[in-house]
């Protein structure tokens, strides 16, 4: 949608928008489980060019991304781009006609002359790969498929996962089911949230005085950018400042749980930032309640009436539920087969050649190609705050690709090799290369135990490059 903004300001009209689901919203529309909200402040968590006055509270619930997305795609007149229940199954570039061909599942072919892949990081779900689990005879509930249907009052439930979905989830399910086993596979950093309504006057102001909302969401943006910063990425200049937000991490724990050895199976036993952390008031709070049981021995099958444990002890369960996040690496980057010039793969290439693009948005013998959800793309927290620094980069080179009357742009392989050279270079002091997150089993982190997902720079000096790249960078004809 934010290119799809951006490209009406630059006088694009021919657009198509193809999404495989039934509406618009990505995550914010496919995810629906009880507890879903934001974990970054709303204010943060939307375009700067369209504040949003009317957040419920500072962490709003999911539902109303879903409607701040709807009312994005109205007011700049989205909707008649979007081509929903659209599967799209790969896309090939056409050096004769110099367009890209879009192959869709239905067999139809669409032709055009620039592709931009804005598919997300967390689009493809990830199901465990564990032993029985198709012979298992309850109910199994996904949380990105969430069945409301159900009921889960009364039942003996389990839940695989304690990733930020699980840490959101554990807690709701605990208010239903009779008893509640958490298999636990690796603890996640939980920070406490300090959160609060933005009732009928908050809203009013805000709306009225629109500065009042930018003023808050300046202080949150600086505030977790310098933390990213410094605690993530100069970890070897500001290690002490990891090691505080750490010890903020403990204390929460500590004041929630007085168990000992409870306290001791929730503990990561890696640093601060090298898994996504979370934030929440209610999840260590719930492992007290004597109905919620944690098991951390591993999982050693499931049969069609419970779950048998490494260490032998089974769960008798009738409701099963999977937290267990998105396939990042295999099947997400790319999302869909893409095939550049001499004929080039980019997933191929990507796996033998290192996960690498120039500025998170372009990649050598792939012209006219934006991958926005791609390496060294996200900086910061807030997605947003990654599209938007993409809108600028493609309002600069989009801007000279009309100034110069011509057809097409590729990045060059030196100005894509000095970028990526550089991105090595800075996280070489990051918690990714000098911390202990060697038991984190992060998301971050590939195969290879690279963490190419993250523009290891500050939001601001991203921002700031978008309008200094030096537009020789790209081969425009």
């Amino acid at each position: 949608m934010g290119a799809a903004i951006q490209l009406n300001r630059l006088g694009y009209q021919k657009i198509a928008i193809l999404d495989r689901e039934d509406d618009l919203g990505g995550t914010w529309h496919v995810n629906r489980y009880p507890g879903l909200t934001v974990d970054v402040p709303s204010t943060t968590y939307s375009y700067w060019f369209e504040p949003n006055p009317y957040w419920s509270r500072l962490y709003a619930p999911g539902s109303e991304l879903k409607t701040y997305a709807d009312h994005v795609a109205d007011k700049y007149d989205l909707r008649r781009y979007m081509r929903f229940n659209t599967t799209v199954e790969g896309a090939r570039w056409d050096e004769e006609t110099r367009h890209w061909l879009v192959s869709l599942v239905t067999g139809e072919t669409l032709r055009t002359q620039f592709l931009i892949l804005a598919t997300g990081y967390l689009c493809q779900p990830k199901k465990p790969d564990i032993p029985g689990i198709e012979d298992f005879a309850g109910t199994v509930l996904h949380a990105q498929d969430w069945d409301y249907g159900y009921s889960l009052k009364g039942r003996n439930a389990a839940i695989i996962g304690t990733g930020s979905t699980g840490v959101q989830l554990i807690p709701k399910l605990a208010e239903d089911v009779s008893e509640l086993t958490v298999y636990q596979r690796t603890p996640i950093w939980v920070m406490p949230k300090l959160d609060f309504p933005f009732g009928p006057a908050a809203q009013r102001l805000f709306a009225k005085f629109p500065a009042t909302q930018q003023f808050l969401r300046m202080s949150s943006d600086a505030f977790m950018d310098v933390m990213v910063t410094i605690a993530m990425w100069k970890f070897r200049q500001f290690r002490p400042v990891n090691t505080a937000a750490a010890k903020i991490g403990a204390l929460h724990r500590f004041l929630a749980i007085r168990d000992r050895r409870l306290r001791r199976q929730l503990t990561p036993g890696y640093d601060f930032g090298c898994k996504r952390p979370t934030l929440s008031n209610t999840y260590y709070r719930t492992f007290n309640k004597p109905h919620v049981h944690l098991e951390t021995a591993g999982i050693e099958r499931i049969e069609p009436d419970g779950i048998v444990a490494k260490d032998g002890t089974k769960r008798v369960i009738d409701s099963l539920v999977l937290a267990t996040g998105f396939d990042v690496w295999e099947s997400n980057l790319p999302a869909i087969p893409v095939i550049g010039r001499e004929g080039r793969d980019l997933g191929k290439w990507w796996r033998e050649n290192k996960f690498q693009a120039y500025e998170g948005l372009t990649v050598p013998l792939f012209p006219n190609l934006i991958t926005q959800a791609s390496p060294y793309a996200w900086v910061g927290m807030s997605w947003f705050d990654t599209v938007e620094y993409q809108m600028r980069h493609m309002n600069r080179l989009f801007g000279e690709l009309q100034r110069r009357g011509a057809d097409t742009f590729e990045v060059t392989e030196e100005a894509n090799a000095a970028f990526l050279q550089r991105m090595e270079t800075l996280l070489e002091d990051s918690v990714f290369r000098l911390g202990n997150c060697a038991n984190s089993r992060s998301y971050w982190f590939n195969s290879s135990g690279e963490a190419p997902l993250f523009r290891p720079q500050s939001i601001r000096q991203a921002v700031k490059e978008q309008a200094t790249f030096p537009l020789s960078d790209y081969a425009i004809a």
